[in-house]
């Protein structure tokens, strides 16, 4: 399983530009939508602070990116 995991939404461009990047690295990660999942939304609840500011990259449990270059979308919380 990797250790990386991508929190983002579908409407967030930041979200592809970050999945794009991580792909052409080679990294693996798991990517959630948080505006549709909603056991990402809680395992993201536990992370980071609701409004969520995505797209969100997770490293072993621990945040180590926010946004896309200084970029993101705000996704609420439910």
């Amino acid at each position: 399983m990797p250790n990386l995991e991508l929190y983002g939404t579908a409407g967030c461009l930041y979200t592809a530009e970050v999945r794009e990047w991580l792909e052409w690295k080679g990294s693996e990660f798991r990517e959630y939508d948080v505006e549709t999942h909603a056991e990402a939304q809680e395992k993201l609840r536990r992370i980071a602070r609701a409004p969520y500011t995505v797209p969100l990259l997770v490293e072993d449990g621990r945040v180590i990116q926010t946004g896309w270059q200084g970029r993101g979308c705000i996704a609420a919380g439910k």
